[in-house]
């Protein structure tokens, strides 16, 4: 192969790994819960890409699809013991999703901050079946393939992840309901509402605060309709005057992005169901705010 051969033929890769990318990103993210890593998955992907005889790719979509998915689920089960050792609650590092709603999926499945925390509870290779046949709409047949298992046992893996988020999550609401009862918890929550906040609390509400042992957020979930609406009502004073409230979008739903002095504090989201609110989750951490901050300016 000649030089001008060599450069047509990384021009070609180039151009058909950009096509795949935003599809090659929805997984990984999807996967691992986190957007630093899933960018970590890519760039690997990448140079697995060039150093591959290219002229053997039928599909190089599907070539790359087959990379990235194992890529995340090698990084996921490593991710697994770190997070074992992570200081207080995990919560999945949130994304801006106003210019890519299903963030390169079929479907915006396997998206919302809530269901992501609920998938990390599944091994990886569980997580990754999900997600390909679920949020991209892969067939069995090719999830099978990508997974290097039967299609019988992707079936199962697929099948025991819902079963799962069906445990776990109740029917979510209609997008105006979500909206409706974050600005009410949201105006509760300031002013240290306590009736308000009981009111739109499910009983069994888990309010979770990553900080990554960063900040002073609560290094425990707290559990309980009356528990998170004293734990709301106590650290109002201190909590919200000095802060500023700016509503965004993150994970296909709407949040609150808390700042104070112009700096970035937390990320309030909120997973709700006709019971009313059932998970509130912080983001506190700085690594994982940063980058989203910075989306929300581009």
């Amino acid at each position: 192969m000649d030089a001008r051969d060599a450069s047509d033929s990384l021009d070609r890769a180039t151009d058909e790994f950009l096509a795949a990318r935003p599809q090659l990103f929805g997984i990984a993210y999807r996967v691992l819960g986190s957007a630093a890593e899933a960018e970590d998955v890519l760039q690997e992907t990448w140079v697995r890409w060039q150093n591959t005889d290219r002229s053997a790719v039928k599909e190089p979509a599907a070539f790359l699809t087959t990379i990235a998915a194992r890529l995340a689920i090698n990084v996921a089960q490593s991710a697994r013991v770190r997070r074992e050792s992570y200081v207080g609650p995990w919560l999945p590092e949130p994304v801006d999703t106003r210019h890519d709603p299903q963030l390169g999926a079929e479907r915006a499945e396997a998206l919302e901050m809530a269901v992501l925390l609920l998938l990390e509870k599944l091994n990886p290779v569980e997580r990754a079946a999900y997600v390909l046949r679920e949020a991209f709409d892969y067939p069995y047949k090719q999830v099978a393939e990508i997974l290097e298992t039967s299609e019988p046992n992707t079936r199962q893996l697929v099948s025991r992840a819902r079963k799962h988020l069906s445990a776990e999550r109740k029917e979510p609401v209609s997008p105006a309901d979500h909206r409706r009862l974050l600005e009410v918890f949201l105006a509760a929550a300031q002013t240290g509402g306590m009736r308000v906040l009981e009111n739109v609390l499910a009983a069994d509400v888990v309010s979770y605060a990553d900080g990554g042992g960063i900040r002073g957020a609560s290094r425990i979930p707290v559990v309980g309709r009356l528990r998170v609406s004293k734990y709301l009502a106590a650290f109002a004073p201190r909590f919200w005057p000095p802060a500023e409230t700016r509503w965004v979008e993150a994970n296909g739903g709407p949040a609150v992005l808390v700042t104070a002095g112009g700096d970035p504090v937390a990320l309030l989201s909120v997973d709700a169901s006709e019971d009313g609110i059932r998970r509130i989750m912080w983001v506190m951490n700085p690594e994982k705010l940063a980058p989203y901050v910075t989306s929300l300016a581009a």
